[in-house]
């Protein structure tokens, strides 16, 4: 069977999400089912793969998605333990105090603090903690999810203290010989110091495309969620956008370079968030005109509301303080840290209890998670411990946690066969046709169509990764050895092709249903799926584009000189942002700062 066949055959599944979920809308409990028989039939007929295999990546695939159950549960019960105990219109109202205008917010919380958990913990963490809080203040549930969503790119390559490169890369491409001699004649005998070295490439390649994601964060909430559905309400901050892109960009580039892949992202987004929450303060570049606001609540389109419902609660044991209100997240991104950094002893202890089904059905494939160290744990932990700084009641807390499992479970369709599909596509090498696990065939059939081109697909081949799998980590383990091997043989640097790769397969995470499936779950929006997707596909695009261009111009500058394709490229897309900047702003109504609508 030919490559191009197999590699037609092999997107089949993602083809089957795409018309069902994405084009029609069904929700995703409707249309993941159809994608999983898709991937299971073409594992079990076309991939020969053994029913055993089949059935064990299945199993494997229900054991991470009760992970990611018990993950959202815990993010919505300490959502609305802080909602109950008062702490939530608390918080409301510090942001307020800041700024009114939810342009600057959406910032502040998704860019930036997002950044900042992202780097802490990883594997959809942000959502589960941003997300439900921007909800809280008052943001439809569609919105504060795209944004939850688009935000999962920049800070993505080093998330949960640099796993996608320090697991992902590595695992990829530790077991090759030949590499790591390749990096030795760089003078890299310290294999962690040569994952460094790629970490510092994708790092340069995040701060490039990521340049404008809190703009695009900002122009697709008012376009798409804004009373008078406009661009150029969102373009007016493009100068706070761009000032708070910068502070997260420049400390996480040099971090990325001076202390290696562990903290970019962590250290970003805490600098980010103490530069641009004193300059919101202080009206640094905020716009002079008027605030943006969303429109009254009752003329929302009903897309945009989730079930869960935010309520005013006010404490019932007098005025909480700031710090107290925020105490909840101060813990989780605390406890997060610690269980995180390798240099202290609490992750071992936290990972110690494994809960492992190892060989399942006979094969190689072993399911296995770790309770206490999985985020969930710490969401809960959290939330008991709110109970008493919050000094809350017992019937309160007990409403937090009925409605908290109410919640969970409706999320709990989609997820239960969107993982096992994802397992299935990705455990069907071995079989008895000989042929390479689906997603492998997949990036052969497009190497063999781009060629020198390479660098301009390698980033999509990366978000192809983290939109089936739903982790860069896992779209790292699958590709890199890959994408060195086309960079080899197209004869340019293959540990660029590598930082593309991962720099794609954060972007991807943009789309990744599952990550959308469990966002979605945590403010009470499951089967609007589709609409999320299409709503991130495009700055998932611009994002993997700009990288694949800046890649290529780097990769050719030595053959065809610096203005080869990719450079006129970039210069196109710097163009088309400048011209889209100055027109939105010059066609944008002023603000009515009564009310926060435009005039």
């Amino acid at each position: 069977m030919s490559i191009g066949v197999l590699s037609f055959l092999s997107l089949l599944p993602i083809i089957a999400v795409a018309i069902f979920l994405v084009w029609l809308k069904w929700p995703a409990s409707k249309a993941m089912p159809i994608s999983y028989i898709v991937a299971v039939l073409l594992a079990l007929f076309v991939w020969k793969v053994p029913g055993a295999q089949v059935a064990a990546a299945s199993v494997n695939g229900l054991v991470v998605a009760g992970t990611l159950l018990y993950i959202i549960f815990g993010a919505i019960l300490l959502l609305n333990t802080i909602q109950e105990s008062g702490g939530l219109q608390v918080i409301r109202q510090g942001f307020t105090d800041i700024t009114p205008d939810r342009r600057i917010q959406v910032i502040i919380i998704a860019w930036l603090f997002g950044s900042f958990i992202e780097g802490s913990a990883g594997f959809g963490t942000p959502a589960a903690v941003a997300v439900p809080l921007l909800v809280g203040l008052g943001f439809p549930a569609l919105a504060a999810v795209t944004a939850g969503m688009i935000i999962q790119s920049t800070p993505v390559s080093f998330g949960a203290v640099g796993t996608p490169i320090l697991v992902g890369v590595n695992t990829g491409l530790s077991a090759d010989e030949g590499i790591k001699q390749f990096a030795a004649n760089l003078g890299y005998a310290d294999w962690t110091q040569f994952l460094y070295f790629i970490g510092a490439k994708v790092a340069l390649l995040h701060a490039i495309s990521g340049t404008l994601v809190p703009l695009l964060v900002v122009v697709i909430m008012t376009r798409f969620f804004g009373k008078n559905k406009s661009w150029s309400e969102g373009l007016r901050v493009w100068k706070f956008a761009l000032f708070a892109a910068f502070s997260m960009t420049i400390p996480y580039l040099i971090v990325a370079n001076v202390l290696g892949s562990e903290f970019p992202s962590m250290f970003g987004g805490l600098i980010g968030l103490a530069i641009v929450v004193s300059a919101a303060k202080k009206g640094f570049l905020l716009p002079k005109d008027g605030y943006w606001e969303f429109d009254k609540k009752e003329n929302w389109d009903p897309e945009w509301v989730g079930k869960i419902e935010i309520k005013e609660v006010h404490s019932k044991n007098g005025k909480m303080s700031m710090a107290m209100a925020w105490s909840p997240y101060i813990l989780v991104a605390l406890f997060l840290v610690l269980t995180r950094l390798s240099s202290l002893p609490f992750g071992a202890w936290f990972k110690a209890w494994v809960v492992k089904f190892p060989n399942l059905f006979g094969t190689s494939i072993t399911a296995s998670f770790q309770p206490l160290y999985l985020p969930g744990t710490i969401f809960i932990l959290v939330s008991i411990i709110t109970f008493f700084l919050h000094k809350m009641d017992v019937n309160s807390y007990k409403k937090a946690w009925a409605s908290s499992g109410k919640t969970m479970i409706s999320a709990a369709t989609a997820l239960v066969f969107t993982v096992p599909m994802v397992q299935v596509f990705i455990n069907s090498q071995g079989g008895a046709a000989g042929f390479e696990k689906m997603p492998i065939v997949l990036a052969e059939g497009t190497a063999a169509l781009a060629g020198s081109a390479w660098p301009f697909f390698s980033p999509f081949i990366g978000a192809l990764g983290a939109f089936v799998a739903g982790s860069n980590t896992v779209s790292n383990m699958m590709f890199s050895l890959f994408q060195y091997g086309v960079g080899e043989r197209i004869g340019v640097d293959p540990t660029w092709v590598v930082a593309l790769q991962a720099v794609g397969g954060a972007a991807g995470n943009m789309i990744a249903v599952h990550n959308i499936v469990a966002a979605s779950a945590v403010v009470g929006l499951v089967g609007k799926e589709g609409i999320t997707i299409r709503k991130t596909i495009f700055p998932m695009t611009y994002y993997a584009l700009l990288a694949g261009s800046v890649g290529y111009s780097v990769l050719y500058a030595g053959k065809y000189g610096f203005f080869n394709v990719g450079t006129i490229l970039v210069i196109l897309i710097a163009i088309a942002a400048v011209w889209f900047i100055a027109s939105g702003v010059k066609n944008s109504n002023p603000l009515d700062t009564s009310k926060g609508k435009a005039i």
